[in-house]
């Protein structure tokens, strides 16, 4: 069967670069070492030349150039830091991911940026913070789609009949002829890569929130955000909106139209600095 296939790949999928983890555990903490963590993003191809990338960006504008990961660690700071490390990890992910749900990686990951950013925009709104553990599992939400993708491409046409001929949700048409949804099986890879408990509620939920606990806000927002960006444009893939919606998830935040108008203006603002700073690799 299919979903037999999915779950023996899930487990020789290579895990999240632990760069990426004990990146963020060092810039929890605001006296971090600098030197720590220079000498553990040095060694992470990707990340060391989207951290210099940044740093030497149009958009920081450095009054020298910064030729080491060092220099690049101190001129960007906390907040630039957890960012860029978080989005070079999640590109090499998305960087072979094209069939099936989008017709380039770069859309799949251009969707991921844009709800990561989103979720942030709308924790400022609504928990009056930033929350890093939300931005991660924004980020990571439809990371199921990079093994999934392959399936249903095979499966398209009748996923997509099923969802215009008789009423199914995409999550419910992917599930009926592959065995399992993306949403399902990202929460098992970050099972798999022992991610804390409310990551994985978030990838598995983030299209059906009512369905985790009414109090679990990470999943909730990461749904919200997703909504938005579909909303918006950045679909992430050909499923765009064919999923059952939530309602009343604005009012259950106090968000109200005026603040969707702000938000999407923002994140227009937040994903054009994301494109420009990020190398994908």
């Amino acid at each position: 069967m299919i979903i037999g296939k999915i779950l023996q790949l899930i487990e020789h999928i290579p895990a999240f670069p632990t760069v990426i983890l004990k990146a963020g555990e060092m810039l929890k903490d605001d006296d971090y070492s600098v030197n720590a963590l220079t000498d553990l993003i040095k060694f992470d191809q990707a990340i060391a030349a989207n951290v210099l990338k940044m740093s030497n960006s149009a958009y920081l504008s450095p009054r020298h150039r910064i030729r080491t990961i060092r220099d690049a660690v101190i001129y960007l700071g906390q907040e630039n830091l957890v960012k860029v490390v978080q989005m070079a990890g999640v590109s090499r992910f998305f960087a072979k991911t094209g069939r099936g749900y989008v017709s380039t990686a770069h859309e799949l990951w251009e969707h991921s940026v844009a709800v990561a950013l989103m979720s942030q925009i709308l924790a400022r709104k609504i928990l009056k913070r930033d929350d890093e553990t939300l931005y991660l599992a924004a980020l990571l939400h439809d990371v199921g789609k990079m093994v999934m993708g392959e399936f249903v491409y095979d499966s398209f046409g009748i996923i997509m009949n099923m969802v215009a001929r008789q009423s199914h949700s995409f999550l419910e048409a992917e599930e009926a002829v592959i065995g399992i949804n993306h949403a399902a099986l990202g929460g098992k890879i970050a099972e798999r890569w022992n991610y804390p408990e409310e990551i994985k509620n978030a990838l598995t939920y983030h299209h059906r929130p009512d369905l985790a606990r009414d109090d679990d806000m990470i999943t909730w927002l990461v749904y919200l955000a997703d909504q938005i960006c579909l909303l918006a444009g950045f679909t992430g893939g050909m499923d765009g909106l064919a999923h059952r919606g939530v309602s009343d998830v604005m009012k259950k935040f106090d968000f109200y139209e005026k603040d969707l108008e702000l938000g999407m203006m923002q994140l227009v603002e937040d994903l054009q600095h994301a494109r420009e700073l990020v190398l994908i690799i």
